[in-house]
């Protein structure tokens, strides 16, 4: 084998490690069982999250699952920048890491990156959701209704900043 190969080979893996990282879960942080996709679809409000640049200046944000014909998820998030004075829409792709009832998914909106989806607490009735990213500078918190009740927002904080996510610095995003 040339040389040319072997290295292109070399960063073809090197690239599938650095890209399946990008899908893991923070170590601490154990995604639900029992998770119930069905259960799951539908209308999110997006209540916290931690400030990235994806969602910097968005307010009224939305999540939005349905199933695909091709067994995975469609993410539709959406939200009213302010600056802009207009509606942003992104529309993306969930696919489960592993088992179908654990709670632990990767999601792209931009082609063959992803990034990972981790739900660390899910409301038995499926009101509310707590979710980390691949990394502890990703986090948000969701309810089925705009506002969620002041002391299950509190408990959700305080299980995020137990889990070592910086709290201080969440968003409570505006939903009127």
């Amino acid at each position: 084998m040339k040389l040319y190969k072997k290295l292109s080979y070399v960063g073809l893996l090197g690239l599938a490690l650095l890209l399946s990282a990008c899908v893991g879960i923070p170590d601490g942080i154990t995604p639900v069982t029992g998770f119930q996709v069905e259960r799951y679809l539908g209308k999110w409000y997006e209540v916290a999250r931690l400030d990235h640049s994806f969602e910097r200046g968005l307010e009224q944000v939305t999540a939005e699952y349905s199933p695909r014909d091709d067994g995975d998820i469609r993410v539709m998030n959406r939200g009213y920048n302010t600056a802009k004075q207009q509606w942003e829409e992104a529309e993306g792709r969930a696919k489960f890491v592993g088992a179908k009832d654990v709670g632990q998914l990767k999601v792209s909106f931009f082609g063959p990156f992803y990034g990972g989806y981790n739900i660390v607490e899910l409301d038995p009735n499926y009101q509310y959701v707590l979710i980390a990213g691949n990394d502890r500078e990703y986090l948000w918190l969701l309810s089925r209704t705009p506002k969620l009740d002041p002391a299950v927002q509190q408990r959700l904080v305080n299980k995020a900043k137990s889990l070592g996510f910086a709290t201080d610095k969440l968003i409570f995003v505006k939903q009127d």
